[in-house]
């Protein structure tokens, strides 16, 4: 039987790896569902070319584009809030959770509830609400498969392993686009030198996050839920040629690490065809050709992101919440010019200062917290932009 596949995010960069594997291999799956934020033209598009039977716009001001684009297929065409949880917990039993923040937290909780294999790339969903998320996978039934490459690489390597003989994880960083830079020479960096990562191709968002290693600082906390261990053995390591995706050691002492090239088709492909496996067209590794992997520890000191994750980690309560928000508004400061490069993690440090939130008991507790610190961190940037 076919599998059947929504996407969220169908129109961002992993939106596109996952359209791409699926139209190489249109005799394994079937498309339900489609969404994007914005872009009705993209969308309309993957959804003709794929036979999807909804596509949903977030934006509601932009559904009678998109049902002028879909006019003449039969194709259903909806917006908002609603339509996005309807996409997200109706008929598809994979859902690939491709929308970038905070926005894409309540569709991918639709999924869990609704008891789903969901492929999860957005990070945000776990850092913010990681503990309501597993607890309701738990009891749904539902599955959570790691789209990350970092934490795709830790559950292969994993199998069928026992957790309690597991020592440590590693996640590899590649260490962005300033990896050798003195804070003096960040200082005065643009938004189109963050984005330029020299490795992977990414949107801006996801490419400023790592050019300060608030990526790695996220997904250090997206481990600790995803695998269940603590702070203390979770290990960041620079791999500058991104390789080596992330590690696994044993108590006995035993490393595996998980290697491929520096394309995300190859983690979609394994949570796409999850238990098998699927051919890609992503480039094999030429390992003498490479001939050498180096690796340094992260320097905190020059990426303070990594400090401030383990923090809010180890602070529990809305910390997580925190620390996202106030990062998310400093990337966007950070990309309309209104504030430095430097200052996005400096701006994180500040209004996790004034955090002592109680942990959230529910998803519209992650929202309100997640609105509020996001005004707080506005308000701050207006001061530093002034």
């Amino acid at each position: 039987m076919k599998r059947k596949v929504a996407i969220l995010g169908a129109t961002g960069s992993v939106g596109k790896s996952t359209l791409d594997l699926i139209l190489r291999s249109p005799e394994q799956f079937e498309v339900c569902a489609l969404t994007a934020a914005v872009n009705v033209e993209a969308l309309a598009e993957a959804a003709r070319l794929t036979n999807a039977r909804l596509a949903v716009v977030s934006d509601p001001d932009r559904l009678s584009e998109l049902e002028v684009r879909l006019a003449g297929s039969e194709i259903r065409a909806a917006a908002g809030s609603e339509a996005l949880a309807e996409a997200a917990a109706g008929e598809a039993d994979w859902v690939m959770a491709a929308i970038v923040g905070c926005a894409g937290l309540e569709p991918v909780m639709a999924a869990v509830e609704a008891g789903r294999t969901i492929a999860l790339a957005n990070k945000e969903a776990l850092v913010t609400a990681g503990a309501l998320m597993i607890d309701a996978a738990k009891r749904t039934g539902a599955t959570i498969l790691p789209v990350d490459s970092e934490h795709n690489a830790i559950f292969q390597c994993l199998g069928a392993n026992r957790l309690d003989h597991v020592s440590r994880l590693v996640l590899t960083a590649s260490g962005g686009p300033f990896r050798e830079f003195s804070l003096d020479q960040m200082r005065g960096v643009t938004p189109e030198q963050a984005v330029a990562h020299p490795n992977w191709s990414m949107g801006a968002k996801i490419s400023i996050d790592s050019a300060t290693m608030m990526n790695k600082g996220l997904e250090l906390i997206e481990a600790h839920h995803l695998f269940g261990l603590p702070s203390d053995r979770i290990d960041i390591l620079v791999h500058a040629q991104s390789v080596i995706h992330s590690m696994v050691e044993f108590i006995d002492g035993s490393v595996l690490a998980q290697l491929g090239s520096a394309d995300m088709r190859i983690p979609i492909a394994h949570t796409l065809a999850y238990p098998e496996r699927m051919a890609t067209t992503a480039i094999k590794l030429d390992l003498a050709k490479l001939g050498t992997l180096s690796f340094e520890v992260a320097d905190a000191v020059r990426f303070p992101a990594l400090a401030l994750a383990r923090q809010a980690l180890e602070q529990g309560g809305a910390a997580a919440i925190v620390l996202n928000a106030a990062n998310e508004i400093g990337v966007a400061a950070f990309l309309d010019r209104r504030i430095g490069f430097n200052d996005i993690t400096r701006l994180v440090a500040d209004v996790l200062e004034r955090d002592a939130t109680a942990a959230p008991r529910c998803i519209a507790d992650v929202i309100a917290i997640d609105g509020s610190t996001r005004r707080i961190a506005g308000d701050l940037v207006a001061r530093v932009a002034a």
